[in-house]
């Protein structure tokens, strides 16, 4: 990692749980913590007996969009706990880690009313979008296909940027060499119109901003619109990544730091029993990472300039595998389990939806 404790990180490390990150293949410049990082108090319980719940968008007004991926349905959740079924999205195939995965709500929802979906089909994943009255789930238009699918890494995350593009993660399948190839939809953040066309000033003409990604699940912005991405490491590292126009993230060439010509090294890595990092979000001044096989809250501090901090492990253990975090509206931290989605121990009222407020 890029970072050693400062007298900061060591009196947030006081209030925290555990803290256990690792400097992976060498680590360099210490960051400078924020002068006074949020820090999560106890969660609430906003909803309960889910399955899988993957990923959530808020709408106007508060209520949030919640996707199940094995079930397929898509809920919407009250600030309240009011948990109603929108419908079940025709086409989606589940399996392995494939099925229902990335929502996303149009920054434009008050006029458009658009909603966005990644999920697996019969024969790729894709991204799709389609009309949500208030009522149901809209005729589905195709917008993204032909992204591989496979058993595992599918990817999945999509989020709208400060530049009203959609940036779509994607997985290599365990099919390596697909991270490499800037033809392929495979181990890539994507960035593509609202309409799914190429976006402007891509790097390459088509829809890849980025490329050399294992599997990407988590994606998130800074108050200075800096991106940052999750990736999964394979044996040894996971990470974290600045985002940047054209970069090559070096899978598999290089897992973790490996100060190697034409690849960008990670911001932040973790070993991989202790992140497992799925879902990211920016708030209070840090970045947040839900852990699954690491179960555990991850607070990632930035400085002003965008450098990581000290991590600090939140909740370690307490409520299993974490897979979804997003900022609410109102600053706190949506969180869901992850436990029955074959790899965990289910906990009574699995899978949940938990709220942490920040300080």
């Amino acid at each position: 990692m890029r970072f050693q404790p400062t007298l900061a990180a060591i009196a947030l490390l006081a209030a925290a749980c555990s803290a256990t990150g690792k400097a992976g293949g060498g680590a360099t410049t210490p960051a400078a913590l924020p002068a006074t990082p949020g820090v999560p108090g106890s969660p609430r319980v906003l909803a309960t007996g889910l399955e899988i719940p993957w990923a959530i968008a808020f709408l106007p007004g508060g209520d949030a969009l919640v996707t199940e991926r094995r079930s397929a349905r898509l809920l919407r959740v009250t600030r309240e706990g009011k948990v109603s079924e929108v419908g079940r999205v025709p086409g989606v195939v589940p399996g392995g880690e494939g099925g229902l995965l990335g929502v996303a709500v149009s920054p434009g929802f008050a006029q458009d009313h658009l909603v966005y979906l990644h999920f697996t089909a019969a024969k790729d994943n894709r991204v799709v979008r389609f009309r949500y009255d208030g009522k149901g789930i809209g005729a589905l238009s195709a917008l993204v296909t032909g992204i591989p699918k496979g058993p595992n890494h599918n990817g999945g995350r999509i989020a709208f940027g400060p530049d009203g593009m959609l940036y779509i993660g994607t997985g290599e399948i365990y099919h390596t060499e697909l991270a490499q190839d800037k033809n392929s939809l495979g181990g890539k953040i994507l960035r593509v119109s609202p309409d799914g066309r190429p976006a402007p000033g891509n790097p390459f003409g088509n829809r890849v901003w980025t490329w050399g990604h294992r599997n990407v699940q988590g994606l998130a912005w800074d108050d200075a619109e800096r991106m940052y991405a999750t990736e999964f490491g394979q044996e040894t590292w996971d990470e974290i990544n600045r985002i940047e126009r054209g970069g090559n993230y070096g899978w598999p060439k290089v897992e973790g730091v490996g100060h190697k010509k034409g690849f960008t090294d990670p911001e932040l890595t973790w070993s991989t029993d202790e992140a497992s990092p799925s879902g990211l979000a920016y708030a209070g001044g840090s970045l947040w990472a839900g852990a699954l096989g690491g179960r555990r809250l991850w607070q990632v501090p930035l400085s002003p300039d965008g450098k990581v901090g000290k991590p600090v492990a939140h909740f370690t253990g307490t409520y299993g595998r974490l897979r979804a975090v997003v900022r609410a509206p109102d600053g706190a931290l949506w969180v869901t389990t992850s436990n029955r989605d074959g790899r965990g121990d289910p906990q009574q009222g699995d899978d949940k939806i938990l709220v942490f407020p920040l300080s």
